[in-house]
């Protein structure tokens, strides 16, 4: 008892650790470009992006804050890029859910690196996915010319944020952008593109070419204020729509016309009165093992994540490294699909290693999958898959046959699909249970996540092989010390690349979480994906 009782300890510490480590590198990022930058924006009478948004919400409500990560640890050389320059996340706005953007004017005065249109496409993409209304404040300087290359031209770069905003306008949603700070050449298209703008007074200006290109181009001499400033756009151009005093005025403007918005129809998904968990969430702290190669009872987490702690499994006693299951959070029903760690005896008594996908458990959980389309259940998905079975029985078993459907039935599914990375996500594991590349509405990372195409022990005995390969190949021979030197630094590189944070800073997983949050994030994912009617499910064509 006491052995278990350390156990318990251990993990909790190391979980709690993981948790603390999250919040001091988010209050790191949430001082943007640092306190002189906040400071300096303070006198010129403007909010900082998070000070915005929150006064526009709603207060004591939750903001699912996407991409806080964004663009962590590169752009180095240029001084960084904290959260790509840009604050997004879904919100409530006088009591709808929006998907607001927000300009960091203190992170390189608010100019767009690489990353930076990736997580305003990001932002377009739930909105459109979802039907939900997008509220831009803008403040920015534009493209950040040094990087134009990766940027400007490419079908994923600049130029499809106006191509996004002409479609959802065909799409009936309801765009709107205050214009705050800058907003200069390309970039001026944006709140122009949308139904409604805004243009705070004195410091909102937007033009298509500033005062210094305009004399380089033509040679005339113009001010800022002049040239696009809020009296020019409001009363002699007519390009923006309300002329705003200030910050403050401008945000309660916007709470006024997002108050008015009538309703579109629902999906119609099914919600009763939510019920607390049975077993306190808390305890996943200790349950979930800090030593990620220790197995641990799935369904122990799950009951912990569910309202009165019941879920409803689906052929419980067959395909058991894959728990499928009915169930209901914060009132919502959902469809469960999680990699069990337990180590399982099959129904021909073998046993079968936690974590790894099966060919029995590929096929439940297609089958389940396709069973909530039918229903119109909302798919939640819980990672810690070490990719699927390899070596001869389960290659004569058809592996990939079953591997396959279950990729081909996640593919198709037209319920809304969420995706919780709790632990390891590898491999072709990563594809069947949802992962970004398989179009989940949402999909966050614990502080304990880890994305990789195979763990980094195997990935760097792999490496290490080709390395020595190659070095004998050149006549080098080298020595036991030299290999484990090698291996050691390629492991090295290679956990690093398998960080949360590595994935969350390339917009892999849309936020880190606090396992304690994972209740609330599904509630609010699955909410905004109600506003947005459903397609037909059509599976397409799979072997048997």
């Amino acid at each position: 008892m006491a052995k278990i009782n350390i156990e318990l300890s251990k993990n909790e510490d190391a979980n709690k650790l993981l948790v603390s480590q999250l919040k001091h590198k988010f209050d790191r990022i949430a001082l943007g470009g640092g306190k002189k930058s906040l400071e300096k924006l303070a006198k010129k009478g403007k909010m900082s992006a998070r000070e915005r948004i929150d006064t526009l919400i709603d207060p004591d409500t939750y903001f699912f804050e996407v991409g806080a990560f964004a663009g962590e640890g590169m752009y180095e050389e240029y001084g960084g890029c904290p959260a790509g320059g840009v604050v997004v996340g879904i919100g409530y706005v006088c009591g709808r859910q929006c998907v607001i953007v927000a300009n960091d004017a203190t992170v390189k005065a608010g100019a767009w690196f690489p990353i930076t249109g990736k997580k305003n496409l990001r932002a377009q993409e739930i909105a459109m996915e979802n039907r939900l209304p997008i509220i831009y404040l803008v403040d920015s300087a534009g493209v950040f010319l040094p990087m134009q290359d990766e940027i400007f031209p490419d079908k994923e770069h600049f130029g499809r944020i106006f191509r996004n905003n002409a479609v959802m306008s065909s799409m009936g949603i309801p765009q709107i952008a205050a214009i705050m700070g800058s907003c200069v050449a390309g970039g001026a298209y944006l709140p122009i593109m949308s139904d409604e703008a805004l243009i705070v007074d004195k410091t909102g200006s937007i033009f298509l070419a500033g005062p210094y290109l305009v004399k380089a181009a033509i040679g005339e001499e113009v001010d800022k204020e002049t040239l696009g400033g809020a009296t020019t756009q409001s009363e002699i151009s007519g390009v923006t729509d309300y002329k705003m005093k200030d910050d403050a005025e401008c945000l309660q403007t916007i709470r006024d016309l997002v108050d008015k918005f009538g309703d579109f129809p629902k999906a119609g998904f099914s919600r009763e009165k939510p019920v607390p968990p049975v077993k306190d969430p808390k305890e996943i702290y200790q349950i979930f093992p800090e030593n990620r190669a220790k197995p641990y009872d799935t369904l122990e987490i799950l009951e912990r994540l569910v309202d009165d702690s019941k879920i409803t499994q689906y052929k419980a006693g067959y395909g058991q490294t894959i728990i499928c299951g009915y169930a209901r959070i914060d009132g919502w029903s959902v469809g469960i699909v999680a990699n069990n760690r337990e180590v399982v005896r099959s129904k021909k008594g073998e046993m079968q290693f936690g974590g790894v996908i099966y060919s029995d458990s590929a096929d439940k959980a297609a089958r389940f999958i396709m069973n909530c389309n039918q229903k119109r259940i909302p798919l939640v998905f819980f990672h810690d898959v070490s990719g699927f079975m390899v070596g001869k029985r389960s290659e004569h078993g058809g592996i990939i046959k079953d591997g396959a459907k279950m990729v081909n039935a996640v593919a198709n599914s037209t319920v809304p699909k969420f995706s919780v990375v709790m632990g390891n996500s590898y491999g072709a594991g990563n594809y069947a249970m949802c992962g970004k590349a398989y179009d989940p509405r949402l999909i966050v990372g614990w502080p304990s996540a880890k994305i990789a195409v195979m763990g980094g022990e195997q990935a760097a005995k792999v490496l290490l092989q080709l390395q020595i390969h190659s070095m004998k190949q050149k006549g080098e021979e080298p020595t036991p010390e030299q290999q484990q030197e090698l291996l050691e630094k390629i492991k090295g590189r290679y956990d690093e690349q398998t960080t949360p944070y590595y994935a969350a800073s390339r917009l892999w997983v849309d936020a880190i979480i606090d396992p304690l949050e994972t209740r609330q994030f599904i509630s609010l994912g699955i909410e905004a994906a109600n506003h947005r009617e459903l397609e037909k499910f059509n599976v397409g064509v799979f072997q048997t």
